[in-house]
């Protein structure tokens, strides 16, 4: 398969259009089980070292399920508000929005019971592929016009036994999913200024 110039200016869009979505801009409505089933696809897509696709998802939509995971995140944001004291705008962030969203999914990694290529010598490499089938998920997500969230304020060991994990499973993510009222033209801290935005050359050096 050829792409053209179209096709790129396209996918450019849709990855600088990709934003990670809190709860008060989620709205009540469903999910289509076709469109979670098109993201779960594009998920298993990605890229994994060595072929071993170490990846598990597990969709929630169980309210007692996501009451304990809003749970987990008050507890653990309390000790991030500490923290970020000195800084007053961490208080008035929207950072999650478990409840708010209609889906919830949480990604998993599940080591390989067997050597893998490419993992002899950088262990990490099958949890940075299942971030590929994340960003995967994301870029899907967004053509869909559904929003997605990445809730990383979790003590992990609590969130996998809420969502009764598979033994010896790693939290790579926790998802909130859901169509919203619109999608900022720029990511919202960029907007409060907690962060500027780094330069191409900040980020990219030659040798």
């Amino acid at each position: 398969m050829e792409f053209k110039k179209n096709d790129i200016e396209t996918l450019i869009n849709i990855i600088t259009s990709r934003r990670d979505v809190r709860g008060n801009n989620f709205l009540n409505k469903d999910i289509e089980a076709d469109k979670i089933e098109l993201i779960l696809k594009a998920a298993i897509s990605a890229p994994s070292v060595g072929y071993s696709q170490p990846w598990e998802f597990i969709v929630i939509k169980d309210e007692k399920i996501k009451d304990e995971i809003s749970k987990n995140f008050e507890i653990e944001n309390a000790k991030a508000k500490e923290i970020f004291k000195d800084r007053e705008i961490y208080k008035s962030l929207k950072l999650e929005g478990i409840k708010e969203a209609p889906v919830n999914i949480a990604v998993l990694y599940k080591h390989p019971n067997e050597p893998t290529i490419g993992m002899t010598s950088i262990k990490e490499m099958g949890e940075y592929s299942v971030v590929c089938a994340i960003q995967n998920m994301w870029l899907m997500a967004r053509v869909l016009n559904i929003g997605v969230g990445w809730i990383s304020i979790l003590n992990e060991q609590k969130a996998l036994k809420t969502i009764d994990a598979p033994k010896e499973s790693k939290l790579i993510a926790y998802l909130a999913l859901g169509y919203v009222d619109k999608f900022y033209d720029e990511p919202e801290l960029k907007t409060v200024k907690w962060k500027s935005e780094k330069s191409f050359s900040e980020c990219v050096s030659f040798r």
